[in-house]
């Protein structure tokens, strides 16, 4: 078992950091530790946030026994690790590629020295986990993409990016949740929502879950929305 650490984050925080690397080996003991924690119900425990690699956990000072918080966190993160391949099932998710949904395909396409369509191929043909979610609600922070195809964000980011957008940021995938400012390289967009506050689950993705693209044609996009 790797070694952690624990961190605190002021007086009602603190943060298990493992790993700095986004690995989903280090992701899936971020996760197993997470789910942990939250099953124990820990006394005055706000809430507990997984990442790529740290755990933070939030707690009222005057209701938790601190000792006895950090005695369960020793506890958990001392039990062996998980596989990493346990992924659940898939969630396929549609993307209309290219055009006016995808105007940095294009560059994408030059900087893989490729063309757009084997850019299309090799996006939509990988599983991505999502590694956690952040930015705003909904958005996951998905890998990893194909080194081929792992094109850096932007250097300015755009002030609107369109919600359903899906991109690209080095190693890592997304699709924005709601129209944002964001630096990604925007290849496609989706029909679907990955977040949705009148839906009875708001959230389509959480940590853990295992994501693949499937591309549509502007037609079936449509028909979606």
């Amino acid at each position: 078992m790797s070694a952690f650490r624990v961190v605190p984050a002021g007086d009602s925080a603190i943060v298990v950091e493992l790993e700095e690397r986004i690995d989903p080996a280090v992701n899936a003991r971020v996760i197993a530790l997470a789910d942990a924690l939250q099953k124990a119900a820990i006394t005055g425990v706000r809430d507990i946030v997984p990442t790529f690699r740290s755990v933070a956990v939030y707690f009222d000072p005057l209701r938790t026994d601190y000792n006895a918080l950090l005695s369960q966190i020793e506890s958990e993160g001392g039990r062996p690790a998980p596989g990493a391949g346990r992924e659940r099932t898939p969630i396929h998710i549609p993307v209309c590629y290219g055009g006016e949904f995808g105007p940095d395909l294009p560059h994408v396409a030059a900087f893989a020295h490729m063309s757009e369509h084997e850019v299309i191929a090799l996006h939509s043909s990988c599983m991505y986990r999502v590694f956690m979610l952040g930015f705003v609600a909904g958005f996951a922070y998905m890998g990893i993409v194909d080194a081929r195809i792992a094109m850096p964000r932007h250097s300015t980011p755009r002030v609107r990016v369109p919600i359903g957008s899906v991109g690209i940021a080095g190693v890592q995938t997304g699709i924005y949740p709601a129209e944002t400012p964001g630096g990604w390289q925007l290849i496609g967009r989706t029909p679907v929502r990955p977040f949705d506050a009148e839906r009875a689950e708001p959230f389509l993705m959480k940590a853990g879950d295992t994501v693949q693209f499937a591309p549509i044609d502007r037609a079936d996009y449509d028909r979606w929305r």
